[in-house]
């Protein structure tokens, strides 16, 4: 299994800030066994104010999931904040499949062995 150092994960995300994606991400200091950081990508989401996060299923695999933390409020939105909203959701969706692609690079994967993101539940 592999693992990501904050540097590494960093770089990642400076990488995909580089494509022009306008979200607030940060990675996480988060330890795991032996003290090895376990890849935690927190997103401020400005149209939804809940807690974001995105990190590997397992520590140090290569298939990545986001979560989003439970409301203590309902939300609603107009037509425009929707929007607003969906737009973040499909930069948060392409950070996904970002870091999971950067992740299984990082691993020396066969890339026609991979079932993309997408594909996937």
């Amino acid at each position: 299994m592999t693992f990501r150092s904050k540097e590494t994960l960093d770089s990642w995300i400076e990488e995909f800030r580089q494509f022009g994606y306008s979200l607030a991400v940060k990675v996480i200091p988060q330890d795991g066994s032996l003290g090895r950081d376990t890849g935690l990508v927190a997103i401020n989401m400005m149209n939804a104010q809940t807690v974001t996060y995105i990190e590997p299923d397992v520590p140090g695999g290569n298939t990545w999931r986001i979560t989003f933390e439970a409301r203590e409020t309902e939300l609603r939105l107009g037509a425009g904040a929707a929007l607003a909203l969906s737009t973040e959701l499909a930069m948060v969706s392409t950070l996904c499949a970002f870091l999971e692609t950067k992740s299984h690079a990082f691993a020396g994967d066969d890339p026609a062995e991979i079932v993309s993101p997408v594909a996937e539940n």
